[in-house]
C-alpha cells in the first residue's frame, strides 16, 4: 500500500485497537496466478506478543484451500471513509477522499476441528455474549453445531503491517473545521464516522 509520510501510522495499540473495531475483513490470496478474495469477520488476538487474524469460510469457498502453510495473505481493514469537496477549503485546491486503512500481511494456516470450534466459540462471544440469552456456543443446539462441518478455520501469523490514516491532517485549522462541520451534518452515517475518526486524530 502506498503510504505517504504525513499519513503513515506506526502506534502498535492504536493499530490494533482500530482493526479490533473493524473486524470484517478482506482476505486476499492467489490462486493460480489470480488473486481472490472474501470479506469475512475475523477474530484478532496475540499469543505470546505474536499478533494473529482467525476466520473461517465455507468449505464451498474454495480460498480456503490456498490458506494451507501460505507465507503470503493479505488482510484488509477499512475504516470510514469519504468525499472531502474542495469548496470546503479557505483557499482553492483540489478535492480529496479522507480514510483509515491497514493492509496486514501473514502466513496462514489451516485450523484443526478443535481449534475451529475454539475460534467460532470466540468469534460468537464477540458479538453474543452481551446480549440476554445470546447466541454463544455453549447455548447452541446440538444440531446447530454440526453446522461446523461446513465451514473451515485458519489463522494468519502477522509479520507486517502498513497503516494508513488520511483524515486532513494537512490542512489548517480553519479547513479542518469546516470539513468537520460539513461530514458531521451529512445524511450519511459513514461520513459522520469520518467527523469523528478526524477529530479524534487531531486531539490525539
Amino acid at each position: 500500500m502506498y503510504i505517504p509520510k504525513y499519513y503513515e501510522m506506526k502506534d502498535y495499540e492504536e493499530i490494533k485497537n482500530f482493526i479490533q473495531a473493524h473486524a470484517f475483513a478482506t482476505v486476499v490470496s492467489i490462486s493460480e496466478d489470480k488473486p481472490i478474495a472474501t470479506h469475512v469477520p475475523v477474530n484478532i488476538y496475540e499469543d505470546d506478543k505474536q499478533l494473529y487474524v482467525s476466520g473461517h469460510l465455507a468449505k464451498g469457498n474454495k480460498q480456503w484451500r490456498t490458506f494451507e502453510d501460505n507465507t503470503s495473505v493479505l488482510v484488509i481493514f477499512q475504516g470510514p471513509h469519504g468525499y472531502i469537496s474542495s469548496t470546503w477549503y479557505e483557499n482553492e485546491d483540489v478535492p480529496t477522499w479522507d480514510y483509515q486503512s491497514v493492509h496486514i500481511y501473514g502466513e496462514s494456516q489451516i485450523l484443526s476441528d478443535k481449534e475451529l470450534e475454539s475460534d467460532v466459540a470466540k468469534l460468537l462471544d464477540s458479538y453474543e455474549a452481551h446480549r440476554e440469552d445470546g447466541a454463544t456456543w455453549e447455548r447452541l443446539s446440538n444440531s446447530t453445531k454440526q453446522q461446523i462441518k461446513g465451514i473451515v478455520g485458519f489463522k494468519i501469523k502477522v509479520n507486517d503491517i502498513q497503516a494508513a490514516y488520511k483524515l486532513s491532517q494537512n490542512k489548517s485549522e480553519k479547513d479542518y473545521a469546516n470539513i468537520v462541520e460539513h461530514l458531521a451534518e451529512s445524511d450519511d452515517e459513514s461520513e459522520q464516522q469520518l467527523a469523528e475518526a478526524i477529530k479524534d486524530h487531531r486531539q490525539s
